[in-house]
């Protein structure tokens, strides 16, 4: 009787250590792959970001506003812009003429014109050409009040092959007659920006 005793509590003990070790273990929701929802989420996808081409059809127009100077242009290209690639040669023209709001018979000159580029790839800026301007050659600056207009060809250089888009910061500089017959102007800027996207080869 003694010996079966002894066989019993044996039992109860080794059973009471196997609930012990179980209950240490890791809860299942807590295991990788299970149904609790433990597993870590994935990253999510990066966004995709579109860049417009302003000149997509070929062509685009602004009205911009530099005090009491209205300026509108017209920015187009003589290079179909599916060959607009990184790598070559891009003219970019563009024709202006001003109006007055308040017209006194002033006149309105343009004295200077700057295109700067920015250049964006895959992995972000690049490396950008120099600055591009058309300074007046004649004092105190190009004619372009309405009818008369001012018209140039800006050519953006080849680019790094690696570049996708492109940024192009224009600034107009702009000397109004503060009266008529007067040899004074004031300065007044208008500035503007196009954005182009290059196709692959």
């Amino acid at each position: 009787m003694a010996r079966s005793m002894r066989a019993i509590a044996a039992i109860a003990g080794a059973a009471a250590l196997v609930l012990g070790l179980a209950a240490c273990g890791t809860p299942p929701w807590e295991q990788s792959g299970g149904s609790g929802g433990g597993a870590t989420p994935s990253a999510a996808p990066s966004k995709i970001v579109v860049v417009h081409n302003d000149l997509q059809s070929g062509s685009t127009k602004r009205t911009l506003q530099a005090g009491d100077i209205k300026l509108d242009v017209s920015y187009f290209s003589t290079l179909d812009i599916g060959q607009w690639y990184a790598t070559a040669d891009k003219p970019l023209s563009l024709s202006a003429t001003a109006t007055l709001g308040t017209d006194q018979g002033q006149a309105v000159y343009l004295n200077k014109v700057t295109v700067s580029t920015t250049v964006q790839g895959p992995g972000g800026a690049l490396a950008t050409p120099a600055v591009l301007t058309d300074q007046s050659s004649v004092p105190p600056g190009y004619f372009v009040k309405t009818p008369y207009s001012y018209s140039q060809t800006f050519v953006i250089p080849p680019l790094d092959k690696r570049a996708t888009s492109a940024t192009l910061s224009i600034v107009y500089e702009l000397l109004l007659q503060t009266t008529p017959e007067a040899s004074t102007y004031s300065k007044q800027t208008a500035s503007d920006t196009i954005t182009v996207t290059f196709p692959k080869r």
